[in-house]
């Protein structure tokens, strides 16, 4: 739509983002949002053909406890997070997007860019899996490993014999 790009992901959970493609400008105040924060965007036509064959769009507003990625480093807790993204259909294979990802958090010392490659489903009745991940749910996940928030607050084991996660990026409570 001429207003708003609608992007349905599927991750964890089906979930739609909206990126605003009207040409607002940014208001003063972004409220933090688990799911994804504001994105604001704008197409480009960059060969002057008449046909659009870029996003580009800018996040703000996510709320933290946040990570980067499966590694589970953390983004920082301030909450000003902001992240780009250039979204274009590979020139060879136009069954190919890529997302050229670009994080700028107060967490690192230089702007942390990623390329992410999408592949279409071509099947004409592809399967969609649905699961949600509410606010307040107990499960954590670090890294590869599963853990759960006890009723005190405290990091469990979510299986018998569990490691423990690495905590060098935690401040260590003094004996």
């Amino acid at each position: 739509m001429p207003e708003i790009t609608y992007i349905l992901t599927n991750d964890v959970h089906a979930y739609v983002r909206r990126v605003y493609t009207d040409g607002r400008e940014w208001p003063e105040n972004v409220e933090p949002a688990f799911q994804g924060g504001l994105s604001l965007g704008k197409w480009i036509d960059e060969n002057g053909d008449g046909r659009y064959n870029a996003l580009e769009i800018e996040t703000r507003g996510f709320k933290g406890p946040r990570v980067y990625d499966d590694s589970g480093i953390p983004l920082h807790s301030d909450n000003q997070s902001v992240i780009k993204e250039r979204l274009y259909l590979d020139k060879a294979d136009r069954n190919l997007l890529h997302n050229d990802i670009t994080v700028f958090d107060h967490a690192l010392t230089r702007p942390w860019t990623v390329n992410k490659a999408y592949r279409r489903n071509l099947n004409v009745r592809p399967v969609w899996v649905e699961s949600e991940c509410e606010e307040g749910q107990v499960h954590v996940q670090i890294g590869k490993e599963d853990y759960f928030l006890s009723a005190e607050g405290l990091l469990m084991p979510a299986k018998k014999d569990q490691a423990p996660p690495d905590l060098r990026y935690f401040n260590q409570p003094r004996k």
